[in-house]
């Protein structure tokens, strides 16, 4: 999974924007400045994800007919693998940040 560095970086401003100065947190989600939102920037990474897999199926399936190098479908299963592990390692992360918040006192 890509993540851009400006992307990042302007997750990260919006994040600390959120933060500076207040007291209390702000309940109205913050416009980003650049037109891009955290929703979409997770959405995009995930449709990257997707596509890093299916690369490397047809990849793959060009290997058996004979019409791909080895070294390349090497190298494209070894991305989508380290891909599926960024994701799944991501997700793990928000599920252990969900149940912690549910076990927040009110």
């Amino acid at each position: 999974m890509a993540i851009d560095f400006s992307s990042a970086v302007n997750a990260y401003r919006m994040a600390a924007k959120s933060v500076e100065g207040t007291t209390q947190p702000k309940m109205a989600p913050i416009a980003p400045e650049s037109g891009e939102s955290f929703v979409g920037m997770v959405t995009d990474s995930l449709k990257g994800a997707a596509h890093i897999g299916r690369e490397a199926e047809e990849l793959s399936l060009k290997q058996i007919t004979g019409e791909a190098d080895l070294k390349d479908v090497v190298t494209a299963v070894a991305n989508a693998e380290h891909t599926l592990e960024t994701v799944v390692a991501v997700r793990d992360k928000v599920l252990s940040a969900y149940q912690e918040i549910l076990k927040m006192p009110i």
